[in-house]
């Protein structure tokens, strides 16, 4: 071969390269050094694998240069990777044990099947090379808007050509009903980019919330600038979606700047989501206004909230309840995403049923316990008396007020209220000693007999044992159960007891029982809400019912 002929060959070898290091959008040296690879591979299987051989391509003329290392030793028991001390000091004088001698090769001929491997071999780095800088590119995109063209549909999942990158839409988190071709664009949400064995998946979505609250800051601009603030999105994909906003400036309405001029701006983003009806809801730091508007757009007449376990009761006209339920409940389930409390809806009717019943349940309670006519229950309950305790300790003249009572009647109502609760108390304390629970236990600020017996029931009978409880297990806890917030019972949910009680008690416990010191309790309380919970000791773990960790995560 002429030296025209070879400097030809190294230069199109360079072209190579840059042409394939701008088409992969890698880098030219990665391409260089896959080639450098593939030549020493080919290098091997030609001269022997036994032998350490070196490629190396030089980046401004393209000339290849093969070399074969040997390692300086003492005593050569292989020759095709070792020289004798004797033998390098005749090629360099500086050798020394341990050292490499470099020894060149003649240029390789490369054969039909050697060209091949070397070509696998450049195409395999290449990937490798072009699936790491896709990963290192798109890793710290999650969150962000793109968009791409549909290359193929799979068993409904769309494979997406992003242009640097390629990524899928699986079935789930695409539209019901929504259908894309060879061709199609689309826009979707990054919510995960990982590394797997086939190389890094991109993974986009259509159905998250993200994606609604990512449509809306690009379609308005109040958003964008953090004027307008998007507090929580619920989604029922395809269907409809409830949004709720804030504006940080008190000249600005958020529900218009979202809805845009005629509608433009929220007609813009149902467009994109296939025709998906959107309510905008203003956000509010009142619970119950917030709940209000968030069943939008069914009237509510009262609200009644249970802020302890996030519970709300919400009273509509009977006309109403249809509409704020919802088609298959959709409406009081977004309603109940968007605002992270559980609601419980009853109509006007349903209401003033379960206060008569309540009412009638109060009566006959006040007729057994006090041993009066119906007629003297019935007055009680319906001046807002709710137990025998409140009957036996106010003041007399609360009850001698009562319209047809006079002082002698109130008297009489106050001894017999006290009387029974003296029954009540002596059957408990001995239903308490039947079950074992030790006296000690009523030390307890805020602890009552019914409590003891409740808690003997449940077979916490020492101070250690209640000392191990944890606060989900005195007032219970709320979990997911298929999508639902179920409500898991507590020993104490009969009584009426606070977390933040349940909580103190269990702490004195602590003391009582000698696993942590009052130094502790007052630290604890002055705002390290997680050192009093770490001082159990070790070898009361097994008697902690729900572990350690139910109460940290009962106090977070």
């Amino acid at each position: 071969m002429t030296q025209a002929g070879v400097s030809a060959n190294r230069l199109e070898l360079l072209q190579i390269a840059e042409s394939v290091a701008r088409e992969k959008s890698i880098d030219r040296t990665i391409v260089i050094a896959a080639m450098e690879d593939a030549i020493q591979k080919a290098a091997k299987s030609r001269y022997g694998s036994e032998n350490e051989i070196r490629a190396e391509i030089d980046n401004e003329t393209g000339e290849i240069q093969l070399t074969r290392l040997l390692e300086i030793v003492d005593t050569v028991t292989m020759e095709a990777t070792q020289i004798s001390l004797k033998e390098a000091k005749k090629r360099n004088k500086a050798a020394d044990l341990g050292d490499y001698i470099a020894e060149d090769l003649p240029p390789l001929d490369f054969g039909r099947v050697a060209a091949q491997n070397a070509k696998q071999v450049i195409v395999q780095k290449v990937r490798e090379a072009e699936r790491e800088r896709q990963f290192e590119e798109y890793k710290d995109r999650i969150g962000e808007v793109v968009n791409g063209i549909v290359k193929r549909v799979e068993y409904g999942n769309i494979i997406v050509d992003l242009g640097r990158g390629e990524a899928i839409v699986r079935r789930d988190e695409a539209l019901p009903r929504e259908n894309f071709r060879y061709g199609d664009r689309i826009r979707a949400f990054i919510y995960d980019v990982r590394r797997e064995q086939r190389g890094p998946q991109i993974f986009l979505s259509r159905t998250r919330s993200e994606f609604m609250a990512k449509l809306f800051s690009q379609e308005v601009p109040e958003i964008y600038d953090s004027i307008v603030e998007i507090k929580s999105v619920a989604r029922d994909p395809g269907s409809r979606a409830k949004i709720a906003v804030l504006s940080n400036d008190s000249a600005i309405d958020p529900v218009g700047a979202c809805v845009g001029m005629r509608g433009s701006r929220v007609q813009a983003v149902v467009n994109e989501l296939q025709g998906e009806k959107i309510d905008i809801i203003q956000w509010s730091p009142d619970a119950a206004t917030f709940i209000v508007n968030g069943l939008a757009p069914a009237e509510v007449v009262k609200v009644v909230l249970d802020e302890e376990a996030e519970r709300i009761e919400v009273v509509v006209p009977d006309t109403q309840l249809s509409l704020a339920i919802g088609r298959r409940g959709q409406n009081v389930r977004l309603a109940s995403q968007l605002t992270g409390w559980d609601i419980d809806i009853l109509t006007e009717a349903e209401e003033s049923e379960r206060r008569q019943a309540e009412f009638a349940e109060r009566s006959k309670m006040f007729m057994e316990t006090l041993d009066v006519d119906e007629v003297i229950a019935q007055l009680l309950a319906s001046e807002g008396f709710t137990s025998v305790e409140e009957a036996a300790f106010v003041e007399i003249s609360e009850i001698a007020n009562i319209e047809g009572f006079d002082e002698e009647t109130a008297q009489e109502i106050q001894t017999r209220a006290r009387e029974y609760l003296e029954r009540r108390e002596q059957e408990l304390n001995d239903k308490r000693k039947k079950l074992g629970v030790e006296d000690q236990l009523q030390e307890l600020d805020g602890m009552t007999l019914e409590m003891l017996v409740a808690l003997g029931e449940k077979e916490i009978k020492t101070m250690e044992d209640f000392a191990g409880c944890a606060s989900d297990d005195l007032v219970g806890w709320h979990e997911k159960v298929d999508g639902e917030s179920v409500r898991q019972p507590g020993y104490f949910d009969d009584f009426n007891v606070s977390r933040p009680d349940a909580e103190a008690m269990i702490m004195v416990a602590r003391v009582k029982a000698g696993w942590i010191t009052e130094e502790d309790l007052k630290g604890d309380t002055d705002g390290d809400e997680a050192e009093g919970d770490e001082a159990e000791p070790p070898e009361a773990t097994d008697a902690t019912p729900a572990g350690e960790e139910a109460v940290k995560s009962a106090d977070a």
